[in-house]
């Protein structure tokens, strides 16, 4: 099996989980049924999709046929065995269903409905849904692998917790953010400032994948979640990737996308090293934490109005950093014009009211 193989069914994986969680999320059919069958103190043993394989790894039980609800579910749980449903959850094909799949498929489980659950989704492409009767608790499979569904109240103190802290990283982001473009107009950067602010947008964005796991798993009830996980995060990719295209030793974009994913996959007590971050910018090891950092002045440029989207980089592609821009700008911002800036006295004043020399 060759790479492109390997990464389409890695992909096709991913999609079989995401599309499990959103199954499973509150308000659907099935999370109805499930909470039925947890309120009832029953075990359970769903197979969803991948009929015909799920089929033949199993004999007896009632076939059926008939039209999915949830209230139907929960009435054939009470019986032993598993319940077969198609993949679109429109029909239920088998109840009472007993299900042999080969012993030697590795599992990690205990108890045998688990083990069973992960077998089948490792057999099949089935999702795979084991209730606990004894512990009340619902795990789902895909592949083998298996996840908990966890309660509405549980999910939503996460949410709260995690939200809370978006909120603060995102308040100490925006104050050191307004610090750094001071420290730019003077030239004044520091390694150890830019390592401090990669790990508040590494810390940030983390959340907020975190944040994006719950709300997914809270499905209708996550609506709030989402547009405070929005408000957290509006501006900040662009924002990022701009930092890090003002300090790398390589200003494109795609380069700035390795970097990202180099600082994302960093631990984090790494990258709070100076010398880490320098290195995965593309410098030597020689940069220390006071070493001073010159910005091309992407980012800086791109906050003020009257620049287009693509001339800060037109702008900087002109003069080589932001503070060749200054310099220009206090000689004859009149040349700015002949590179497409519209406005460029207006340009002028704004970066000059930013660096505190405005009227």
């Amino acid at each position: 099996m060759d790479a492109s193989e390997l990464e389409s069914g890695a992909a096709e994986r991913e999609q079989r989980l995401q599309d499990a969680v959103r199954n499973t999320a509150p308000g659907t059919p099935l999370r109805v049924a499930l909470d039925m069958i947890l309120a009832g103190h029953l075990g359970a043993l769903i197979c969803v999709g991948d009929t015909e394989n799920v089929l033949a790894a199993g004999d007896d039980g009632f076939k059926l046929d008939v039209s999915f609800t949830a209230n139907r579910l929960f009435e054939l749980c009470k019986m032993d065995g598993a319940v077969v449903v198609d993949r679109d959850f429109t029909k239920i094909l088998r109840a009472n269903y007993h299900l042999n799949p080969d012993p030697s498929l590795p599992t990690s489980e205990t108890g045998t409905r688990h083990r069973t659950a992960a077998r089948m989704s490792l057999l099949t492409k089935a999702m795979v849904v084991s209730v606990s009767s004894r512990r009340s608790v619902i795990n789902v499979y895909v592949d083998g692998k298996g996840f908990q569904v966890r309660s509405v109240s549980d999910l939503l103190t996460t949410v709260n917790q995690l939200t809370v802290a978006m909120q603060n990283t995102r308040s100490q982001l925006d104050r050191n953010l307004l610090r750094l473009t001071s420290l730019e107009l003077d030239n004044m950067v520091t390694l150890g400032d830019l390592t401090d602010l990669f790990y508040l947008f590494e810390t940030l964005l983390t959340a907020g994948q975190e944040l994006d796991n719950c709300i997914v798993q809270l499905g209708r009830e996550g609506k709030i979640a989402q547009m405070q996980r929005d408000e957290n995060l509006a501006g900040v990719d662009e924002a990022y990737t701009l930092m890090i295209r003002d300090y790398a030793a390589d200003s494109s974009e795609e380069t700035a996308r390795g970097v990202r994913r180099r600082l994302h996959d960093t631990v984090n007590t790494q990258l709070r090293s100076a010398k880490t971050v320098a290195k995965i910018l593309g410098f030597t090891d020689e940069l220390g934490e006071d070493s001073v950092m010159t910005p091309l002045g992407l980012r800086t440029l791109s906050r003020v109005p009257v620049v287009r989207e693509g001339m800060a980089d037109k702008i900087v592609d002109e003069y080589g950093s932001l503070q060749e821009v200054l310099e220009a700008v206090d000689d004859d911002p009149s040349r700015l014009g002949e590179i497409g800036v519209k406005n460029p006295d207006v340009l002028a004043n704004s970066l000059h009211r930013m660096w505190g020399k405005g009227e």
